[in-house]
């Protein structure tokens, strides 16, 4: 059984308590990051931390824990459940109040949240079949770049996904793509340039795409960011996405149609490798 951290307090999964009045729980007033482990080591722990304080910043929600705090938490949490491989969730809300839309008087503590989680990150199987996506229309709401825990709608899409027999969906907006349930998209076409959209409010800043757009400038590919069509995606030579529980996953399969030779592309492929070779030997 898993040891968890909830507010303070190092528990067994099992034991683990909220308040009902938590306006996580009754709002989705709430926000997350999920760091990658690897070799018993967090993968870009400083780049997801930067980020949980902007998310925090954005929904005006104070700060309350310092960063090596939370680095000791993240350790602690590994150590005591033997993690080699997968992840760390971390989840901080606004706190616990009587229920109100209102919290500009509201005079709690954050809560906080942390639990670990195993799972094969480097031989995942999708990253050696490829992934089929089945396309949807992108329904949230307009600051996806905020990592809320509002997640309702891609948790929808990917179950409707699943049920398809596809393995996820990317979300479409006015004819192009902005990004998946839980990554950011990219496509490579036949000129092997990437192609990914823009950071915007649009779609989540991801970690896990910095980190990959980097490892392409060294390898010399060219990339655009902006948004790509429906249309180019079925035509692209490649696709892929990005995640930090995915890392770079190919696309090969989309609403049925077959991307490129229906296999893991090269490029995605090579990046791939790239990023888990680099990301164990930058690991904290």
């Amino acid at each position: 059984m898993r040891t968890v951290y909830v507010n303070g307090v190092y528990t067994s999964e099992d034991q683990a308590q909220i308040s009902i009045f938590d306006r996580g729980f009754l709002f989705g007033d709430a926000v997350y990051e999920v760091t990658a482990v690897m070799n018993g080591m967090l993968v870009d722990f400083e780049a997801h931390m930067d980020r949980l304080e902007r998310s925090m910043a954005e929904l005006d929600m104070v700060r309350g824990f310092e960063r090596p705090a939370l680095l000791t938490i993240h350790k602690t949490l590994i150590k005591n459940n033997n993690l080699q491989e997968g992840l760390v969730y971390l989840q901080v809300t606004r706190g616990a109040a009587d229920r109100d839309f209102d919290f500009s008087e509201m005079d709690a503590a954050p809560g906080l949240v942390l639990f670990t989680q195993a799972k094969a990150l480097d031989a995942n199987p999708l990253a050696a079949r490829g992934q089929k996506i089945i396309l949807a229309d992108d329904l949230r709401w307009g600051r996806s770049d905020i990592k809320t825990v509002q997640l309702l709608y891609a948790s929808l899409m990917k179950t409707r996904a699943k049920r398809q027999g596809a393995d996820d969906v990317w979300l479409c907006r006015d004819g192009k793509i902005t990004e998946g349930s839980s990554n950011n998209a990219y496509i490579v076409t036949h000129r092997n340039e990437i192609i990914t959209r823009e950071l915007s409010t649009d779609i989540l800043h991801g970690i896990t795409r910095a980190s990959v757009l980097r490892l392409a400038e060294l390898h010399q590919l060219k990339i655009i960011e902006r948004a790509f069509s429906v249309e180019e995606l079925r035509n692209a030579k490649e696709a892929f996405s990005t995640s930090a529980s995915g890392f770079v996953n190919p696309v090969v399969n989309v609403d049925g149609a077959v991307i490129g030779d229906g296999q893991p592309g090269h490029i995605a492929s090579a990046l791939r490798s790239s990023y888990v070779a680099a990301s164990e030997a930058a690991a904290v």
